[in-house]
Parts: structure tokens; sequence; C-alpha cells
């Protein structure tokens, strides 16, 4: 693989790039604040970044994500962005020391999260490590630590690895900054599933910055799951909202003792057959967005089609539903429908990032949440059109505001390919700085050849009547494009499903029949080298001869 000069470590902490020029933007402008710089062998397809998360404290805003995403699962290095101005510009980089791109020995890096400690003045990014394929599975979770607010990293520490017949997967981090209120204050948490053990549930605890972490422990009644997201009430009870290890059901278990003992798990939402599965191919998962207000009441958001009716989930579409409690032991019942489309309307909304602004609480707590979304599910990989929108409350969530978007369009297959999917993650994130909530997701762009242009962007909500601009402006002259989306240059491969016709590749690949429509291709996209085929979607010539896609 080769690295770009600028990225080549020469200590154990990694260069800042400044990104210039982010400031004139329009209100409505996503602003990118990473890419990925990999390239060549064994650096995931480039050019992508996926599945940012973010936190703020203060002034300061850091998001982490996945640059360099493999189909097959993990990344080629975990990348950061920072901004210490309220987001008016930012630094940016990649984590050293955990793969090859960072100068470390890991395969591959995922499920980035990132957390503030207060009390050792400490920002910290948890990853879950992979090896390499053949035999790839999660080994270890580590945390990277910076004590320069964000600017730089160290090389990571690790909090587990693991044993006999263990798979890690997806874990999280937040840390207790309740410095007048709570007798676990700079207490950090770390949690994670164990997928080889049937989704067992781990917890770990930090007291030192994150110098040092504790051993493993579960719950009282040995809960399992993924997706958990701790959070921390003002007087240090931690309150970990997570998915069932089936993805059917929202629980939640808590600590009231700073991490020594876990709780027996509550049911947050009841289980049931309530996801209706994302069209276009897209990766999208029921999992839980959990924040916090300022007084310690814990919100949790994720899609959910139950409220849609008996349709759900063979073809009702997805909506964002919310619950919330006090303690984490008692939750909102009913769930509570985010309006952002009306029940009967096609819209499906997933991957939301809910963030709650901590100096607002109880019936005057200022809610934001972005969210994916697509017009209609009557759609494929190729026709479908991604959007990612914003609503916002500042009642606690017993009203909203109208919705505005705040990026897209784009097509699945401008999204970097998973064996789950066409992936912008399985969450994203919002965070409140100095009021102003601040949404941190992965956009793409047209793709320009084999390379693809998905990268980590923060958007404001825009002023009234803005609109995003256009995520793939109009083909030059003579480029042939479908849908507004550019069959030029990038490649396809196709082959005829009938009699055998020789296959070939190069800009777009057709075959005419005698007869209008009668002959369907399988079109397979070029992703790293290797041919992705988008399964179920035929070309075929009309009349006029126009190539369409079905």
């Amino acid at each position: 693989m080769r690295i770009p000069s600028q990225t080549l470590l020469k200590s154990a902490a990694v260069a800042a790039f400044s990104i210039a020029a982010l400031a004139p933007a329009a209100a409505a402008a996503p602003v990118r604040i990473s890419s990925d710089p990999y390239h060549g062998t064994g650096s995931g397809q480039h050019a992508t970044e996926v599945e940012p998360d973010s936190f703020a404290f203060g002034h300061t805003l850091v998001a982490a994500f996945q640059v360099g995403r493999y189909p097959d699962g993990g990344a080629a290095n975990g990348g950061w962005a920072t901004s210490t101005n309220d987001g008016a510009s930012w630094v940016h980089g990649f984590l050293p020391g955990i793969t090859s791109a960072g100068g470390g020995t890991h395969g591959r890096v995922s499920d980035t999260a990132v957390a503030y400690d207060a009390k050792h003045g400490a920002w910290m990014i948890v990853s879950l490590t992979l090896v390499a394929p053949p035999a790839i599975h999660g080994d270890s979770i580590v945390v990277s630590r910076s004590t320069d607010g964000g600017r730089t990293w160290k090389k990571p520490v690790t909090v587990a690895t693991t044993g006999a017949h263990s798979d890690f997967d997806k874990p999280w981090i937040a840390c207790d900054n309740g410095s007048s209120t709570s007798p676990h204050y700079g207490n950090c948490y770390v949690e994670w599933d164990d997928y080889g053990t049937g989704g067992l549930i781990d917890m770990s605890t930090s007291s030192d910055g994150g110098l040092h972490w504790g051993v493993r422990r579960h719950t009282a009644d040995n809960a399992t799951g993924l997706g958990g997201q701790p959070v921390v009430q003002p007087g240090g009870t931690v309150i970990v909202p997570y998915a069932s290890a089936s993805e059917d059901a929202i629980s939640s278990f808590r600590s009231t003792d700073g991490g020594a003992t876990w709780e027996a798990h509550v049911p947050v939402a009841a289980p049931g057959p309530n996801h209706h599965t994302v069209a276009g191919a897209m990766r999208a998962a029921p999992l839980p967005s959990a924040e916090i207000d300022g007084a310690g009441r814990v919100y949790v958001a994720w899609e959910d089609c139950r409220l849609r009716g008996p349709s759900c989930p063979s073809s009702a579409p997805n909506d964002i539903v919310m619950s919330h409690s006090d303690n984490g032991l008692l939750w909102s019942s009913p769930l509570a429908r985010v309006p952002i489309a009306p029940t009967a309307s096609p819209q499906e909304d997933f991957v939301p990032g809910l963030g709650v602004d901590p100096s607002t609480s109880g019936s005057g707590a200022h809610l934001a949440l972005a969210y994916h979304y697509l017009a209609t599910t009557n759609c494929n990989p190729g026709s479908c059109r991604v959007h990612i929108g914003l609503v916002r409350s500042s009642n606690g969530g017993a009203t909203w505001n109208a919705p505005v978007d705040i990026s897209g369009p784009m097509a699945p297959v401008w999204l970097a390919f998973t064996s789950d999917g066409y992936m912008s993650g399985d969450y994203i994130s919002t965070s409140f700085v100095s009021g102003t909530p601040h949404a941190v997701f992965a956009l793409a762009h047209c793709p320009r050849g084999a390379k693809l242009a998905e990268a980590i962007y923060t958007s404001v909500p825009p002023a009234p009547g803005e609109k995003p601009p256009s995520t793939c402006p109009p083909a030059p002259k003579g480029k042939r494009t479908l849908a507004g989306l550019s069959l030029h240059p990038t490649k396809f491969h196709a082959r005829r499903t009938g009699p055998s016709v020789a296959s070939s590749g190069g800009t777009l690949v057709s075959y005419r029949s005698s007869a209008a429509g009668s002959t369907r291709f399988i079109v397979r996209h070029l992703v790293r080298g290797h041919w992705v085929t988008l399964q179920g979607r035929f070309w075929h010539h009309d009349a006029s001869g126009q190539n369409k896609f079905h």
C-alpha cells in the first residue's frame, strides 16, 4: 500500500492537516472535514470514509470514523477531525499505531466512537481491531488518547483482547464529567459485545484518563446484544441502551456504583418483527442512538416500522421512533414517532444520529436528529436517492420543527460496498456546540472512474429555503447518464442472461438485441478491482435505443 508522504508517522502522534476555505461555504452546504488518502494494495475501497461518531465539550468538537472501508469488514485505518472554534475550522488526520497504515500491526480497524474525560483532560477514540482475512474477526478493543485538545493522538491502549471462540464487535465509550455531582467523576466506560459468545455484552472501566482499563464485566443476567451506547447521568449512574442480538428489540441496563457491577437488563421497546428491510441494498440496522440532557434524562432513537400498522415489516417503511427515561429502569410508553413525514407517506427513514444540548433539560431540552431517508421504497441501488435530513425540537421531543435537507441526494452505488449492503454507516452523529447542532455524516458524490468519492462531512441547520448543493453535477457533453447518475467513466461489466455472449469490460458494456426490451443484463460495479454484482438489477434497450435500469 502506498501512503502519501504527509501521512507517514515519525512519532507516536500523527500530524494534523488543516482544512482551509471551509467558512465561506453557504449555510446549507455540507463541509468536508476529512477524506481518504490511502490507495493501492491493502487500502480498502478508495476513496471511502464511513460511520462517524462525534462528541463536543466546550467549544471543541471531535469526530472519528473509518477510512478505506473493505467490503468484507473493517477499514484501512481510523480517522479523526477536530474543531476547537465551534466548527468554524477543522484539522484532521489518521490514528497512529493501529493498522499498517498508521504504523501498527492490526489487519483492520472499525467502529470508532469518541468521548471526553474532563477530569483528566483527555479525548478518547475507541476502536475495534480486526484480524485480516481469511479468518477475519474482531480481536481487540483499543483506545487512542489525545491530551492536547484533539490535535494529535497517541498510540492506542488495549482495553481487551479476545480469547478462544471470541469475536468482538461494536464498541462505544462515555465518560463521567459530573465534577460537582458524581462520586465517580473521571470514570470512563467502554462497552462492546462478543459475537463469538452469542453477543455477550462486556463493560470495562478506566479511572485514570484511559491509560489503564479494568477487567471485563457482564450484567447480572449476562445480557446479550449489540450496538450499546453508554451515557452517564450527572449523579454518576451509567445507562446503556442497546439492541438485542437478533435486532428485534431495544433494551437497557445500568450501573450505580461506578462500573463495579451492572444490573440486569430491562426492556425499552417490546420485541417483534418491527424493522423493514431498507430499499436500494442499503446497509441499515435498527441500532439505537442514545443521548442525555443536562438533568440526566436519556433519549433513545432508532428506525422502526411498528407504528405504520399491520403491513410492518413486509412493506411499511421505517420511521424514526423514540423513548426516554429518567432512571434507566422505566422507559416512556407508547413509543413516540418523530413526525418527519406523514404516516401515509412512502418515505423511509433510517440510521439516525441523535443530539441533545447538554445545557438544556426537561421540557426545555433541545434535541436535533439527523437521519437518512428515501422518498420511496420502490427503487433499486441505481435509482434510489438517499438524502440526509435534520429535524429539531426545543421542548424535549414534544413537538418538532419541519425537517430540512442537509445533504444528498446520493445513489447507494456511490457508497462503499459491504457484505451487508451499501454503507454510509451503522450510525451517524449529531453534537451540540455552543447551542448549535452539528450533524456529522458520510456523503458520497458520483464516482469518477473506478474511484469512489465518499468522505466525512458536517453541516449546521440551513436557513429557511436553502438547499444543499448537487452531489452529482451534470455529466460533460457526450457522457451517458441514467436518472442523474453518470455512467462514464464509471466502469461496468455486463453479460447476457440468455445464450452465451462474450463479456467485456469498459466504460459501459451493452448488447443490442433484435427486439426492443428482449435482452437483459446483469450489471456489476467495479470496486477496488473487484466486480460486485448489483443483484437482480438489469439493463435493457427500449425502442429508442436508450438504456434503462430496473
